[in-house]
């Protein structure tokens, strides 16, 4: 299975292990965005595709969302940043995307 993102470039989908190895280095990060009561726009998604240059993984909150609304802002964010949704606890996203421009600072396992 080969996935194509928004640059063209097709990568492989993570392993749960790399999953796993995303997981941990995101355990001890606090949000870097939060996601208030307008949910998920073009202003945020921007931001987070920055976010997500910069950082390559990124926790992401939503306050007061409901279950469905964490799933359904998970899913948006993943599909128009071209990131992939390592875990959702409650409220809480981890996003993970490669750096499109230089190295990837995070060196993932095969």
């Amino acid at each position: 299975m080969v996935r194509v993102t928004r640059s063209g470039m097709s990568e492989k989908p993570l392993r749960g292990k790399q999953l796993r190895y995303l997981r941990g280095l995101a355990h001890s990060m606090k949000p870097a965005v939060i996601i208030g009561v307008n949910r998920v726009h073009d202003g945020l998604v921007q931001h987070v595709d920055a976010a997500l240059e910069q950082h390559e993984l990124l926790k992401v909150r939503l306050t007061d969302a409901e279950m469905q609304e964490a799933i359904d802002a998970g899913a948006k964010l993943a599909e128009t940043t071209g990131a992939v949704v390592v875990q959702r606890i409650g409220h809480t996203l981890v996003l993970y995307r490669r750096r499109r421009k230089g190295k990837p600072t995070i060196r993932i396992p095969k």
